[in-house]
């Protein structure tokens, strides 16, 4: 067995696909009503059909899971997230941990919580 996706929730799936692939280079690979599955293994879900399935609401921000990214020039990306999504709600901005690894947390636009760190 193996681990297949990792979906996400979310309100507007284009909004989502656009902000994947800006900021992560992620290219659409299957396109089906209300479900996106992108490279590197990540599903967008659209919010109405994820709620008629489970039939429960959707928490944003639950902070339960979070998406991990790493990227080398780590401060080239938080230019370009601050430049094109300076909305963005942050978590912690640019920061160094004792290890010596720089990272940044904030929330895609539905409130699903990302990481992007340098390589360990």
């Amino acid at each position: 067995m193996r681990l297949k996706n990792v979906l996400i929730v979310v309100k507007d799936i284009e909004r989502s696909r656009q902000f994947y692939h800006y900021l992560f280079g992620l290219e659409t690979i299957v396109d089906n009503d209300g479900n996106m599955i992108l490279t590197e293994g990540l599903v967008l879900q659209e919010e109405k059909y994820w709620k008629e399935f489970l039939g429960q609401e959707i928490i944003p921000e639950n902070n339960a899971s979070e998406l991990y990214f790493e990227e080398r020039d780590i401060e080239g990306f938080a230019e370009k997230l601050e430049k094109y999504y300076p909305e963005v709600k942050y978590v912690n901005r640019l920061m160094t941990h004792s290890w010596g690894q720089k990272v940044i947390r904030f929330y895609d636009p539905d409130g699903n919580l990302i990481e992007v760190g340098t390589p360990v």
